[in-house]
């Protein structure tokens, strides 16, 4: 990698900290990742506020490789110490607002794509793209733009893994359930309390296990995170009373099949939000992996979700940052990560060009 390289992804991180692109609000920023490609002459397309672009000698005959993260941010929380939205370099450590998730992933694959762009005689073509509304799980985001993209036959999705390779990502489905009962007087014992019929429901979601435990991901998870009755008032049996699971699901699992086992034991009614993000899986002879293995890295389940949930093709998670700085107040990326992320993605896919 050449020093250029490194210099020209650092200034770009530091353009993109200080412009806000909260999911849906991303059009500054789509603007600055315009601008980079203007300047390095690279073609490219916009689709909402997602961008990506083809390397030069891109063949519809050969297979394709993604690079893809996220150019959108949470809103920043309020234990920030400094602003979030300057870039501050400091002890090796550069902070802002999506420095390490996932603007650091980000920038070093863009940096990546540039060193490959114009390379002819490859085994594959290597498509760039920067997506929108990660952070939200948005229809606007990665949805949007992978039907502009042609055939993709695997890819690499930029999130803060300490350079490790997730290599599968549980599933999340959100459900939402409704006990239903019959209103009424406390005080006369009328009614039938949806509230203890939901309760029984809790107790099973509590208790129960599923058979399937994957080595990478352990067991499915689901945890009851809301409740709440139709009435506020203290002398009312709630006729109705709703609750919320968050199940996480592993790769061995498909959400109907969960779905089915919902439906053999909740008396309640139930009904998910959305099942667009799945759980996810490479296999492990798969050739980034075994590129991976062979450069040294390690691979691991993640127990987040990301964009790689809605790519209907093998992805492997893998980026400089740290997934526990996610999210955090004076947010943050040691800069010789960016560095290393470079080299690392170079080497990764020199390995199977």
């Amino acid at each position: 990698m050449s020093n250029s390289l490194y210099d020209s992804a650092v200034l770009l991180l530091k353009q993109l900290i200080a412009t806000p692109s909260f999911s849906k609000e991303e059009q500054g920023t789509a603007e600055i990742i315009a601008a980079f490609f203007d300047q390095h002459q690279i073609e490219f397309q916009r689709v909402g506020n997602n961008l990506y672009a083809k390397n030069k000698h891109y063949d519809i005959n050969k297979p394709t490789l993604l690079l893809n993260s996220h150019h959108d941010t949470v809103l920043p929380n309020k234990g920030y110490t400094l602003d979030p939205f300057a870039p501050i370099e400091k002890e090796g450590k550069l902070f802002g607002l999506g420095s390490n998730d996932a603007g650091g992933c980000l920038v070093s694959l863009i940096a990546t794509f540039l060193h490959f762009y114009q390379k002819e005689n490859t085994a594959y073509n290597i498509v760039f793209a920067a997506s929108a509304e990660e952070e939200i799980s948005g229809v606007n985001g990665i949805e949007l733009v992978l039907p502009e993209l042609g055939k993709i036959d695997f890819g690499i999705v930029g999130e803060p893994t300490q350079l490790e390779m997730a290599v599968a990502e549980r599933g999340l489905m959100v459900i939402d359930c409704i006990a239903q009962g019959r209103a009424g007087h406390a005080a006369r014992e009328e009614g039938e309390n949806a509230l203890y019929k939901a309760m029984e429901d809790i107790n099973w979601i509590k208790n129960f296990k599923f058979e399937k435990i994957s080595s990478l991901l352990g067991q499915c998870r689901l945890s009851v995170t809301v409740i709440e009755t139709e009435n506020k008032q203290h002398n009312v049996v709630p006729g109705q009373c709703k609750f919320v699971i968050d199940a996480r699901i592993n790769e061995l699992y498909n959400f109907d099949e969960i779905q089915e086992v919902f439906k053999l034991n909740l008396k309640s009614s139930f009904k998910p939000r959305s099942t667009r993000m799945k759980s996810t899986s490479i296999a492990l002879d798969h050739p980034l992996v075994k590129a991976g293995i062979q450069l040294g890295k390690g691979y691991y389940g993640s127990p987040t979700t990301s964009d790689k949930a809605l790519m209907p093709f093998p992805t492997l998670k893998m980026g400089p940052g740290d997934s526990a700085r996610s999210h955090t107040a004076d947010e943050f990326i040691y800069l010789r990560e960016i560095e290393e992320g470079i080299n690392c993605y170079i080497q990764l896919i020199e390995q199977i060009l």
